[in-house]
């Protein structure tokens, strides 16, 4: 889940990759915001100790713990932030009852989810890791709702109803662009936005971007409505005439 339009301004966890075009090819790096919360990689969760615990069917997420792992050397928080990301009807297990807003793993649960994908985190990073994250879902969102306010006359206040990770599945889009040359997109999330009763799928393409001065952390998100519905194609339409006023006009 991420962005900052063009780059961060925070400086990543040493074993962080996020400088490197081929981090789909890299092996269990130590950074997990560039990677998705994939079933499979899910299914591989470690048994070294610790309990099963099922996926949810909406996200192929686990409902991840806030218990120490087998082996942790130091403690890590189990404060979790709330994002001012409103949440749809559907109450997932991770998340607080009665909240209105999404709510944020914490600094252990991140931990636990990356040891159990097989990562080998860095418990030292994971305050500035779990930081970056969420920075990144609340730009997302920002970008999510530059598309909503084409609606907001009917819908002033658009919710997020759940997610999910699609790193090995690339979008059309991504796969045309590969064939023109460009680098893949280093991970894909698809975000269910409930627009007051009317369900539509987002599609975020992470890319990594050039590290300019000052900004070592450089991504660039392509976030837009699937192309499934009439209604979403006139969006796209829509949004080109808008960029093109305000390029001419500025």
């Amino acid at each position: 889940m991420f962005m900052w339009s063009r780059a961060a301004r925070a400086e990543p966890p040493p074993s962080c990759p996020m400088h490197s075009s081929k981090t789909r090819e890299k092996e269990k790096e130590s950074c997990p915001v560039a990677k998705s919360q994939s079933a499979e990689a899910m299914m591989a969760m470690a048994k070294s100790g610790q309990e099963k615990e099922k996926l949810n069917s909406s996200n192929q997420m686990p409902e991840v713990s806030q218990r120490p792992m087998e082996g942790q050397r130091r403690r890590l928080s189990t404060y979790r932030v709330e994002s001012t990301i409103p949440k749809g009807e559907y109450q997932p297990s991770h998340q607080l009852e009665g909240k209105e807003t999404w709510t944020y793993p914490s600094p252990q649960q991140f931990y636990n989810a990356m040891k159990r994908k097989g990562y080998t985190p860095n418990e030292a990073d994971m305050n500035q890791v779990v930081a970056i994250h969420n920075t990144v879902n609340e730009k997302t969102w920002e970008k999510v709702m530059e598309w909503e306010s084409l609606h907001l006359n009917k819908c002033p206040n658009p919710r997020l109803e759940k997610f999910s990770g699609k790193a090995n599945d690339l979008s059309s889009k991504a796969r045309i662009m590969t064939w023109l040359g460009y680098t893949a997109p280093f991970d894909r999330h698809d975000w269910v936005v409930d627009r007051c009763g009317t369900k539509v799928r987002y599609i975020i393409d992470f890319y990594t971007g050039t590290p300019m001065a000052g900004m070592p952390i450089s991504m660039h998100l392509d976030v837009r409505p699937a192309p499934d519905s009439a209604g979403a194609v006139m969006d796209h339409v829509r949004m080109m005439g808008r960029s093109l006023r305000q390029w001419i006009f500025g």
